[in-house]
């Protein structure tokens, strides 16, 4: 890209968001990376500083300076509770909770981008007990493989780089299964079935991954269906979901892919709210209809993916015992569940 670069704003974007608008614009540029142009003064409007939240009226002149210049990421202590269900001096299985990044990435602040994440806990945890492993770098100590922001679940933390290097090998090799409790919209046909269609970056929206890419990497996901819902918010089903590979947001765009969006994630058209579709009693309205008031108070809304790693089996690093661990729904999770059952 060469700079400066300039946009006109057209009349059709009015009282949309500078960030937004500029997201669109540049699509090899994340919301992210937009807001840090913005708070660094090198994307200009009308040649004058801004704020993300800026509503364009059409007509403007939008002038880019450069690339942003983020600080660089970097891997903080924090005293942050963890469940932590095993630990030796090789390894450590983790039960993370949503909402948590696993380590310091994307954001237009500092404590976005580096504050609150796993890693962070890990550190503060670790760091008197023989520390984590270096083989992921400096902002990544301890990490051999992820699990998105807002998935609950299970994730191994290798302890030393001997560890870390025997696991990363069992991964490649798909020794270290894998379980996942997914909820998603809609019954799929097949009891079970698998999904292997290989994944790649979104060309146009470069937070999301598709199956729809050229040039994508082979992934492979199982699934089997533990129950059928039928709610007045719709049809659902519970799943077991195993994975052969482990590509960024595999089982969220897979299941998209067949058309079962996992419930809550709105990145690939899931809705954020669910409103129930038929009365939910007689008597919430007149004549039998509902009113307005009591649909909106039977609104379900859930604010992560309804996605947890369940279970991980493997052989130890040093050992070459098998090893298993296990983690239940979270109550957030359940409680969610319960409402769809009508309990």
């Amino acid at each position: 890209m060469l700079f400066p670069l300039t946009i006109t704003v057209p009349v059709s974007a009015a009282g949309q968001r500078v960030d937004l608008f500029l997201t669109t614009e540049l699509p090899d540029t994340s919301r992210a990376r937009v807001q840090q142009l913005i708070a660094e003064g090198k994307a200009l409007v009308n040649h004058a500083s801004a704020k993300p939240s800026l509503k364009l009226k059409g007509g403007e002149t939008i002038t880019i300076l450069g690339d942003p210049e983020p600080p660089p990421l970097r891997a903080i202590a924090e005293d942050i509770p963890l469940e932590v269900l095993y630990e030796d001096a090789d390894l450590a299985i983790v039960n993370k909770p949503a909402g948590m990044m696993v380590h310091a990435g994307a954001g237009a602040t500092e404590d976005a981008r580096n504050r609150g994440t796993l890693v962070n806990a890990l550190l503060h945890r670790f760091a008197r007990q023989g520390g984590l492993s270096a083989v992921g770098g400096e902002t990544r100590p301890g990490i051999v493989h992820r699990l998105d922001k807002d998935t609950s679940g299970l994730i191994l933390i290798a302890r030393n780089d001997a560890a870390h290097r025997n696991l990363a090998r069992q991964f490649s090799g798909r020794a270290i299964k894998k379980r996942y409790i997914a909820l998603v919209h809609g019954w799929p046909e097949r009891a079970r079935g698998t999904i292997n269609s290989p994944i790649s970056r979104d060309a146009i929206r470069r937070t999301r991954m598709t199956t729809r890419g050229a040039l994508g990497r082979s992934a492979v996901t199982h699934y089997e269906v533990r129950e059928r819902i039928q709610s007045p918010y719709g049809k659902f089903a519970l799943l077991d979901v195993h994975i052969e590979t482990g590509r960024t947001h595999q089982i969220r765009v897979h299941m998209a892919s067949i058309g079962h969006r996992v419930v809550g994630d709105t990145l690939y058209g899931a809705p954020g709210v669910l409103r129930p579709g038929k009365p939910l009693s007689k008597a919430s309205g007149k004549k039998g209809k509902v009113s307005s008031e009591a649909l909106e108070s039977a609104a379900l809304s859930l604010h992560r993916n309804f996605l947890h790693a369940a279970a991980i089996e493997f052989a130890h690093p040093r050992t070459g015992k098998p090893l298993a661990f296990t983690a239940p729904l979270p109550e957030s999770l359940t409680a969610y569940l319960d409402k769809l059952r009508g309990r």
